[in-house]
């Protein structure tokens, strides 16, 4: 079963929030820059080297996504897929990178049924009932 492949972008509800630790001098640094107006506050410079230190490890990225085989962007798991997936006999291995999705309306015993394993790298968004049911199968 082959799913689309959508690119993320940063919008608000589509973001994650981290929380970093900076030392003084270097977020010294960067109000520094912002008050100069290089960037618009504290975020929008820590989303940017981000952004930068991702581009260095472009090729060594992409080398690891195919090496493991990982879907890259958003990825959704409707009820109907996973009633097809029951359907054939098949079972999924879940791997993505950016938000794997599955749908409110999959119930535990449907999830349990069709999924046998679930590595995301980003973010999983599933009922808790969903996630509790798969702990066990979630890396």
């Amino acid at each position: 079963m082959a799913g689309e492949i959508h690119r993320l972008r940063d919008k608000a509800g589509e973001t994650e929030k981290i929380t970093i630790n900076v030392g003084f001098v270097d977020l010294g640094h960067i109000d520094l820059l912002v008050q100069e107006g290089f960037y618009s506050n504290r975020s929008d410079f820590i989303r940017t080297a981000i952004r930068n230190q991702i581009a260095t490890h472009a090729d060594a990225v992409k080398q690891s996504i195919v090496r493991h085989t990982l879907e890259l962007g958003l990825r959704r798991y409707s009820r109907e897929d996973l009633e097809a997936v029951k359907a054939a006999g098949g079972r999924l291995r879940i791997q993505v990178i950016g938000l794997a999705t599955i749908a409110e309306d999959v119930t535990p015993e449907l999830a349990l049924a069709t999924i046998e394993s679930i590595t995301v790298l980003g973010a999983l968004q599933a009922s808790k009932a969903v996630k509790a049911a798969l702990s066990d199968r979630i890396a």
